[in-house]
């Protein structure tokens, strides 16, 4: 069991996880880059989410050198820093998307160089505050846990560890230590969006994780149709799709980079039509 597994009050993502399963389905969680294409249309993006059935968000935090990530969330990072986008105003897109809704868990994903530059104790200090519930940082490994991921818990936030294929039963005691919230499980090795996992081969490992743990797992890297998201919910507690939205968001795009007047309705539809299919997946699976 992870240390994290017994601590403290249920926070947001505790909470979400906890109706879902009294729900009796798997949840939908949604990346997008935090300011891509812009700071507008995101706030627009972030704001319907909940509504279109997105269960979780993830907000990525742009990066100049977004080494885990495949060719469209790179793009999408490279927008966003063109649009101006810095980690003060990734806060800032959560903390206005906090005054209209309450309840959804928010979890910054990205990389430590931005967060050290701004000062860590400051970082977490603002991202409690402005409505952050969790904090994926995938280029710290457990052996540099003080850096973040201890100071995270200490201030109420989540640290969200990345489980891969590669993870062998040795590792997995240490990855999981301080683990909280939930466990990411990368469905493949390598970056983002490029490859998909086998149903089966996902719900093996899911097992195999819930041997060594009770915390959630979100199944993600690779999911890109709502065929494929209802196959990984039977197994899974969430669905993460990420790059198939980014993409969607780069094809209503004008040939200046703007946003087209479809691009938000386009994304949503998406996020409907994954949302719709993750919680169709376990009833048809009862029907067999």
């Amino acid at each position: 069991m992870s240390k994290a597994e017994g601590a403290g009050p249920e926070g947001r993502i505790a909470q979400r996880f906890a109706a879902l399963k009294a729900a009796g389905r798997a949840g939908l969680v949604t990346y997008l880059a935090c300011g891509d294409p812009d700071a507008a249309t995101f706030a627009r993006l972030l704001a319907g989410l909940p509504a279109a059935g997105a269960d979780l968000i993830e907000v990525g935090m742009p990066f100049s050198d977004p080494m885990a990530d495949g060719p469209a969330i790179q793009a999408a990072s490279l927008r966003a820093l063109k649009a101006g986008t810095t980690l003060a105003t990734c806060l800032t897109a959560v903390r206005d998307f906090r005054r209209t809704d309450s309840a959804t868990p928010i979890v910054l994903m990205g990389y430590y160089n931005p967060i050290h530059r701004h000062c860590v104790a400051r970082f977490l200090d603002e991202a409690k505050a402005a409505g952050v519930d969790g904090l994926i940082i995938v280029d710290l490994p457990p052996e540099h846990d003080d850096e973040v991921c201890l100071p995270a818990l200490a201030a109420g936030l989540d640290f969200i560890r990345l489980a891969t294929p590669t993870t062998d039963d040795q590792r997995l005691p240490a990855v999981l230590a301080h683990t909280a919230g939930f466990i990411y499980y990368v469905s493949v090795a390598g970056i983002t969006g490029t490859k998909s996992a086998a149903a089966d081969a996902v719900a093996s490992a899911v097992a195999r994780l819930r041997r060594h743990s009770r915390l959630p797992i979100a199944v993600g890297f690779g999911i890109r149709t709502p065929a494929q998201a209802a196959e990984i919910a039977r197994a899974a507690d969430a669905v993460v799709v990420g790059s198939a939205l980014v993409q969607r968001i780069a094809e209503h795009l004008d040939t200046t980079g703007a946003a087209r007047p479809s691009l938000v309705d386009a994304v949503l539809a998406d996020v409907r039509a994954l949302a719709a299919a993750i919680r169709g997946a376990r009833q048809a699976e009862g029907r067999r």
